[in-house]
């Protein structure tokens, strides 16, 4: 039964070759005993179904993004090419060089998928002082949660986001564009001023 139902499961669309190799084993023409026809029937079988894996499922493009400042798509750098922008080794990234802007790749990524949108100078600058604002919150939630930094930082960025109506909600802060950033800082600056106790000689 089992046999029979592998040979209905792999009959269409396999390599000719390895397919009559199969079903010699199976049918018992092959000299070998029944045991050690099934077994090696079993290995072919699991050749065929990585090969069927292998070419049935086409791989899907790379997901080459485009630069929000001009328009062109960026390409993939490496530490050591000629416009990679920094000295030291921060990993892959998709740059455009003509802006000056880029980003980087997720750390599991086996395709490349970037982090978020390209940064020019500005953006790059405006989520340095996002995120040093932010700090004293993620801190806080660190402490108070016993969550990691990063998931710390991600409720807070979602938080913010929520607060100020984003759509749609930024997955990372690398999602943000320049006004949301701006606007953002704005916010938790407000909101820790709010919060901070008034000093004697303030009263």
């Amino acid at each position: 039964m089992w046999i029979g139902k592998r040979k209905a499961d792999l009959g269409a669309g396999l390599a000719g070759p390895l397919k009559s190799r199969a079903w010699r084993f199976i049918d018992g023409s092959s000299p070998l005993n029944r045991a050690n026809a099934l077994r090696r029937a079993s290995i072919l079988f699991i050749h065929l179904e990585i090969e069927v894996l292998r070419v049935g499922r086409p791989v899907k493009a790379l997901p080459q993004p485009v630069c929000d400042y001009c328009g062109a798509r960026a390409v993939l750098v490496r530490g050591g090419d000629e416009h990679y922008p920094y000295r030291d080794d921060h990993g892959p990234l998709w740059l455009c060089t003509a802006c000056e802007a880029w980003i980087g790749i997720h750390a599991r990524s086996t395709r490349n998928v970037p982090v978020g949108r390209l940064a020019d100078a500005a953006l790059r600058d405006a989520k340095s002082r996002l995120h040093d604002v932010l700090e004293p919150l993620v801190a806080g939630k660190v402490r108070r949660d016993r969550v990691n930094p990063f998931e710390a930082r991600a409720r807070a960025i979602r938080w913010v986001a929520e607060e100020l109506g984003f759509d749609p909600l930024p997955a990372s802060i690398h999602h943000l564009s320049l006004e949301q950033c701006e606007q953002s800082i704005a916010h938790v600056e407000a909101f820790i001023a709010q919060r901070r106790p008034t000093a004697p000689d303030e009263r």
